[in-house]
């Protein structure tokens, strides 16, 4: 039987989140709809989950001595990783010593690099992925993408929101390859992996919950984006019964062998019937921003119902929708959002503003989301609203 006592007393439950971007920043809304106290750590101070959380660490979540005392010292019912960057063996370690890792510690060692996660995929579970190699210098590199062949995509195995990914079109590419991914990698510079291209109509992430009611699915979520970066995304991708029936197979045989509680959103590769593994994250996924106004639990609220032993019985799902990240360039600490009684002045229009400190390069600081008849009006409105959009970069 699962209980839940009063908020910071000895009978309630801690979570404790590892990452608190706007991802983090949401599950931490929901866990504290549920009367959960909620600790939020991140590699810098005033991280938006750290806006909202009963409380804050500030650390370099690599570090695993620093990990480890911060969690003993908060001693949480629950651990959550929120981020790739993050000591993961000393997850694994904790973890057999009786601490409860969300969805499990060997999910978030496995998937924190896509090493990890593509030899399981491929090697283990004999799923169909693209193409590839992993390469540890720059010798190894250029045999990889030699095996490979032009062109193929390169990407640090520990990194996200497209930091450190390129395209080699030429041979003339091959250096600023390498260099760009040993600069973008979250852990520093190290081990690459090239990927072949792949042949698609469209790619999807298919949301997947694993609950103490059994495994459950959110309509397919189609996306767009930009130097590997997301940038739009829509519910529901249209496809055929058999595709959407392959998806859910795999998404399933995936999940099921990291485990645990919680939502995860595998990335697959769509080519008429045929469906091709790309990735998986033990966590909500930022294209499934849109499930905040496409349906009655967004994934946050259903990682926090799964992890928190809740059952989900069933998603309902409210209609066509879309999303629109707002992605802000420059160095500034001093950002305003303006015109927005133009941005939301249509019906089934609603923004998100993340809260984020500050700007250094390029950044996502806020969604706007939009429901109407079909996808593609949704897709239009949440596009007209953006463009109505003023954001005022000032000095620092």
């Amino acid at each position: 039987m699962t209980k839940i006592g009063s908020v910071m007393t000895r009978v309630g439950r801690k979570a404790l989140l590892l990452g608190s971007g706007e991802l983090g920043k949401e599950v931490a809304i929901e866990l504290q709809r549920y009367g959960v106290e909620v600790v939020a750590c991140d590699k810098y101070a005033g991280a938006p989950a750290m806006q909202i959380a009963h409380r804050c660490h500030v650390f370099n979540m690599l570090d695993g001595a620093k990990l480890r005392e911060i969690i003993e010292l908060e001693k949480p019912d629950h651990i959550i990783p929120e981020v790739e960057a993050i000591a993961t063996p000393v997850l694994k370690e904790l973890e057999a010593e009786g601490y409860n890792v969300t969805p499990t510690a060997n999910a978030a060692w496995l998937t924190m690099n896509r090493e990890g996660i593509r030899r399981l995929a491929a090697e283990e579970l004999g799923i169909k992925t693209s193409p590839y190699r992993f390469a540890s210098d720059f010798e190894e590199f250029k045999a990889a993408v030699d095996a490979v062949g032009i062109p193929c995509v390169v990407k640090p195995i520990m990194s996200s929101s497209g930091h450190g990914q390129s395209v080699i079109k030429t041979p003339e590419d091959i250096e600023n390859s390498w260099k760009i991914a040993q600069e973008g990698g979250r852990a520093g510079a190290g081990r690459v992996i090239v990927e072949g291209f792949v042949k698609f109509d469209y790619e999807i992430t298919l949301l997947t919950v694993r609950s103490c009611s059994g495994t459950t699915y959110c309509q397919p979520v189609g996306h767009i984006q930009i130097d590997g970066d997301y940038r739009y995304s829509w519910q529901p991708q249209p496809m055929t019964d058999k595709a959407l029936a392959s998806a859910q197979k795999i998404a399933k045989k995936v999940t099921d062998a990291l485990g645990g509680y919680g939502i995860f959103g595998v990335e697959l590769f769509i080519k008429g019937d045929e469906v091709i593994f790309s990735e998986v994250s033990p966590r909500p996924h930022d294209t499934g921003m849109v499930t905040m106004i496409s349906q009655d639990q967004s994934e946050f609220a259903l990682h926090a119902r799964a992890l928190l032993g809740l059952p989900v019985p069933a998603i309902r799902f409210y209609g066509p929708s879309a999303s629109r990240a707002v992605v802000v360039e420059g160095d500034t600490d001093k950002i305003e959002m303006d015109n927005l009684e133009e941005v939301l002045a249509e019906p089934g229009v609603q923004m998100r503003i993340f809260g984020k400190p500050e700007i250094n390069g390029h950044r996502r600081m806020a969604v706007i989301l939009a429901t109407d008849d079909t996808v593609e009006a949704a897709r239009e409105k949440a596009e007209r609203a953006y463009n109505k959009l003023k954001v005022n970069v000032l000095p620092r």
